[in-house]
C-alpha cells in the first residue's frame, strides 16, 4: 500500500514519527512532494529560528531515509484536477503521480471521498489508519509506538505515558487501544 502524507500529518512530530516508524516496519510505503515538505518548513517558522532549524534537519533526514518517497508531476496533471480548496490540489496531484492508494490527512472537508475516488485514491485519518494497521498486526504498531515513546521521553526530559502522548498527537483511539490491550 502506498500512502501520501499531507503536511498536516507530517508537521506534528509524534504523528510523523508514528507514521514513519510503522512504514519502516513494512506496513506501507510513504509518499510526499517537495511542496508538502516546503509547507512543513513554512509552518515550522512559527516556532522561531529553532523550529526552522529542527524542521530543516528533520526534512533532510527524510530525504536520506526515504529517497524514493518524494514524487513529482508535470504541471498538466495539476491543471486537470479539482478540489474544494485549490491550494490542496497539489496534494491530490502528488497522490496520483505517486500511484498512492490513499491520502493521510486531517483535512477531511477539502478532500471529498467522491472526488478522490474518481482518481482512484482514498482518504484516511492517521488515527484510524494506524488503528487499522494495529488490528491487522499489533506487534508492528506496538514496536513503533514504544520507539516513539522512548524518543519523546528522552527528548523532552519528561516521562510520558503512551495514551497521553498519542492523545496529544491526535492519535487518541490508537493510544487507547495500545494501553487497553
Amino acid at each position: 500500500m502506498r500512502a501520501l502524507l499531507d503536511t498536516c500529518v507530517i508537521y506534528p512530530t509524534v504523528m510523523r514519527q508514528m507514521l514513519l516508524r510503522v512504514a519502516e516496519r513494512g506496513a506501507y510505503t510513504p509518499l510526499w512532494s517537495a511542496r508538502i515538505i516546503e509547507e512543513w518548513q513554512r509552518a515550522a517558522a512559527k516556532l522561531g529560528p529553532d523550529g526552522v532549524a529542527q524542521a530543516g534537519a528533520e526534512a533532510a533526514l527524510l530525504s536520506v531515509d526515504w529517497p524514493e518517497a518524494e514524487v513529482s508531476w508535470p504541471p498538466s496533471l495539476e491543471s486537470r484536477l479539482w478540489l474544494p480548496d485549490p491550494a490542496d490540489v497539489h496534494v491530490l496531484a502528488a497522490a496520483v503521480a505517486g500511484s498512492a492508494d490513499l491520502i493521510l490527512t486531517l483535512n477531511v472537508k477539502d478532500f471529498p471521498r467522491n472526488v478522490l475516488a474518481e482518481e482512484g485514491v482514498a482518504r484516511a485519518d492517521p488515527d484510524g489508519f494506524l488503528l487499522g494497521l494495529w488490528k491487522a498486526g499489533p506487534e508492528l504498531v506496538e514496536e513503533a509506538a514504544e520507539s516513539v515513546l522512548a524518543d519523546a521521553n528522552r527528548l523532552s526530559g519528561d516521562t510520558w505515558e503512551m495514551r497521553q502522548l498519542l492523545k496529544k498527537a491526535k492519535l487518541p483511539r490508537l493510544g487507547k487501544a495500545l494501553t487497553v490491550s
